[in-house]
């Protein structure tokens, strides 16, 4: 069983997956408050579960980006639990996740994958990737303009959803450009965890960090 540790956007949330596939979920009914909820309610999936927490075999988190407490947050209690019970840590970038959410959407309107997280004024954090999950171009930071993604809006759709899409819609002009709801990202943070941990792709809680992409804020 993984614990999965989410709280690098608004609304945080924890839940435990077996083989890829979440069993127990909780969200946090409040947003950008993390810190006071996150152990609790780890807790209470356990009591669910009917599971002590030493039966842990990982502690997933995503790192980022996102919001700069809300990160710290997440990356302190899962570092904190994988140093107690000895057990892997495994990270997972917050756009990666997005975009894996939406891999069926993409895959039905034959389209490329552009997660957004709003960075605030005019600039988000993006990704783009194929569908089956390759990477096309990296996470990182950027500012909006009329002309962004024209070179690859000429020839793909590509489908752009997150907090930091309606600056975007506002602007675009293309018309291979698709803007759909932001699917909820657990299951797919659920199999992407599986996967690492299968593949012994663990993260060293010494030297493992949150992913900021850019200068401290916060939400």
């Amino acid at each position: 069983m993984i614990l999965l540790i989410d709280s690098a956007q608004a609304t945080a949330t924890v839940a435990l997956s077996e083989n890829g596939k979440v069993v127990f979920s909780e969200e946090n009914p409040v947003t950008n408050e993390s810190a006071s909820w996150l152990h609790p309610a780890v807790a209470r999936l356990l009591t669910q579960a009917d599971r002590n927490i030493r039966q842990l075999e990982a502690v997933a988190v995503i790192a980022g980006p996102g919001s700069y407490t809300g990160l710290r947050v997440g990356m302190a209690a899962a570092k904190g639990f994988c140093y107690a019970l000895k057990i892997p840590l495994i990270i997972r970038n917050t756009l990666e996740v997005m975009g894996a959410s939406m891999s069926d959407l993409a895959k039905e309107n034959q389209a490329l994958i552009c997660p957004m997280i709003d960075a605030r004024r005019d600039e988000v954090y993006t990704a783009m990737y194929h569908p089956d999950g390759e990477q096309i171009q990296p996470p990182r930071a950027m500012i909006l303009d009329k002309n962004t993604f024209e070179t690859e809006l000429q020839t793909n759709r590509i489908i752009f959803f997150g907090s930091g899409a309606g600056k975007w819609e506002k602007i675009n002009r293309h018309t291979f450009a698709l803007f759909l709801p932001q699917q909820n990202i657990t299951q797919a943070f659920a199999k992407l965890a599986q996967h690492a941990f299968d593949s012994k792709n663990w993260s060293d809680p010494v030297y493992s960090e949150p992913v900021y992409l850019k200068e401290f804020f916060s939400y």
